[in-house]
């Protein structure tokens, strides 16, 4: 569960290092996103020469929280930090790579492609 002003890391090669989130797409009075979730949030730290320049405001989706959480099947599962990927259009990440794990929902909540490039799909 993260929530506005969470900052987070950037799992992908956007050449972005940190996101702070803005607001939490979805519902006027929506307060917290999970994994698989969109958020706005602002370019934190960012790598020189890299797509995405500091200050930019984008498009993320969660790939990783901290929080743990359950599943329909009674299990849980967390990771060791809050993690996003940056999209571009129509919901497809900006970038070609994804680095560590993902969670499984992502591919319950049709962002196939992430799933895909990612390493491990926990």
């Amino acid at each position: 569960m993260i929530q506005k002003e969470t900052r987070l890391k950037v799992a992908d090669n956007s050449g972005a290092r940190e996101l702070l989130i803005i607001r939490v797409i979805g519902g006027s009075h929506r307060k917290y996103a999970s994994v698989g979730d969109v958020i706005s949030a602002t370019v934190k730290v960012a790598q020189p020469g890299g797509q995405v320049k500091k200050g930019e405001v984008v498009r993320a989706v969660v790939v990783r929280v901290a929080k743990e959480y359950r599943r329909p099947d009674g299990s849980t599962i967390r990771f060791d930090d809050n993690a996003a990927v940056i999209l571009g259009t129509q919901g497809n990440p900006r970038e070609t790579r994804v680095f560590g794990p993902v969670a499984r929902e992502l591919r319950e909540k049709n962002y196939l492609k992430i799933a895909s490039l990612a390493p491990e799909v926990l």
